[in-house]
């Protein structure tokens, strides 16, 4: 019950299916049957408070009774990067051990979860050989395409929904789950349907870095690469979406599904050096443009710096991989005063301390700083009162790591703007 399966089971139970919801954190379980999420998500705890009332969805802690009253399982876990790259795969294997151990009839297994090429070959063999007496069983990989801060929205207006499986009983049976959704349906190998999910967010990472690298020569021949990417968006075979330059992408999926993906062509003797590259752009862009502004600033030793949205993107708490920490942490490095703000993220244990504080408004953060780094782009930055804010400051340089702010106003006001390759 982390972020794919409460809003798996949310918006099947907003379908119109009964729900439960299995986890053996028993502490989750009671916060989500009290209407309590453990993450922030547009609109899943309005959907959350609903279904509970109408008794659509109900959360247990017992794998027993969750495994044995239901026929149709999705697999929700994480699969964490391990120290190698590889995706680990352990709390998959313990789900399939419990399914195998506590079958009673026909079960439809359908892996949620981002997994390997050949995951679904793994899982069918871990449940037989848990199997305390035989039962048939199918596995098939039904993988997500939710983007955090709108999984909502994207769950109930997919692109697409992707079947891998070999059996047309289980097919037919994830079509029906699936018959309220609009959307086209791609029934391919389980093999396919995983590959599917692992180049899909390796190619989105790659535009994503294509254009930060680009930026970089932008920022030293005086191009604007805001104008650039406009120009290449028109064009219907590249189009707007994942083209605008930032700090790097972070979050659960891009920077862990890469580093699989990779692992994944090791073992197999191919080298995908295009997103090995894209991942090495990644990992250097917010240092790289750290050392432009520190010299336009004349140094962060010392100075106070305002941090604006600590989360890797707007409308969600995810600091998994959020570029803002290995930004704070180099602005520490370089004895820099951080004042932090975020409309719903909190600051990580291991950075707070006496040159670090987060406030809970935009004044008090800004009061005496003498620049403003944007690191996620939420509205309560874009739509700021900047003539207001500048009142309170030190200094006036603003450094916008997303590309949304208004230079030309900012300017028009005093500040001294500065984004990505766009000057």
């Amino acid at each position: 019950m982390g972020y794919v399966g409460v809003t798996t089971g949310l918006v099947f139970a907003e379908l119109g299916w009964k729900v439960t919801g299995l986890d053996t954190d028993a502490l989750k379980i009671q916060s989500l049957s009290e209407g309590k999420l453990s993450f922030y998500e547009p609109g899943l705890d309005i959907l959350l408070s609903q279904h509970l009332q109408s008794d659509n969805i109900r959360f247990t802690s017992d794998p027993i009774q969750a495994i044995r009253e239901h026929s149709v399982i999705f697999l929700c876990v994480g699969t964490p990067s391990d120290i190698n790259g590889s995706a680990d795969l352990q709390y998959v294997r313990n789900v399939a051990e419990h399914i195998g151990t506590n079958m009673n009839d026909y079960k439809l297994v359908a892996v949620k979860s981002t997994v390997p090429i050949d995951t679904n070959r793994k899982v069918r063999q871990w449940i037989r050989e848990a199997q305390t007496s035989p039962h048939p069983f199918d596995v098939v990989s039904n993988p997500e395409f939710l983007r955090e801060g709108s999984a909502l929205y994207d769950s109930l207006h997919p692109d697409r929904i992707i079947i891998g499986s070999n059996s047309k009983q289980a097919v037919d049976t994830l079509k029906t789950l699936y018959r309220s959704i609009n959307a086209p349906v791609l029934v391919t190998k389980p093999k396919t349907a995983e590959m599917i999910k692992y180049a899909s967010n390796a190619f989105l990472a790659t535009k994503i870095s294509y254009v930060n690298e680009l930026s970089r020569l932008c920022d030293k021949i005086g191009v604007n690469i805001s104008d650039v990417t406009k120009g290449m968006g028109m064009d219907h075979r590249i189009g707007p979406h994942f083209l605008r330059a930032g700090i790097g992408y972070g979050g659960s999926c891009f920077p862990k599904d890469s580093k699989a993906l990779l692992y994944t062509a090791k073992e197999n003797d191919i080298q995908l050096s295009i997103l090995e590259k894209v991942t090495e752009v990644n990992n250097s862009q917010a240092s790289y443009f750290l050392n432009v502004w520190e010299e336009k600033l004349g140094g962060f030793d010392h100075r106070t710096i305002a941090i604006l949205g600590i989360s890797f993107k707007p409308n969600t708490d995810d600091l998994r991989e959020a570029p803002s920490l290995a930004i704070m942490q180099h602005l520490l490095e370089k004895q820099a005063i951080l004042r932090v703000h975020d409309p719903i993220a909190k600051l990580p244990s291991y950075l707070q301390g006496e040159f670090v504080q987060q406030f809970d408004s935009l004044e008090d953060t800004l009061d005496g700083a003498d620049a403003i780094i944007l690191c996620s782009e939420w509205t309560d930055y874009i739509g700021a009162n900047w003539s207001q804010l500048r009142s309170v400051m030190g200094d006036y340089f603003i450094f916008d790591g997303r590309n949304k702010l208004d230079g030309k106003s900012l300017t028009d006001l005093g500040f001294y703007y500065y984004g990505i390759g766009n000057r």
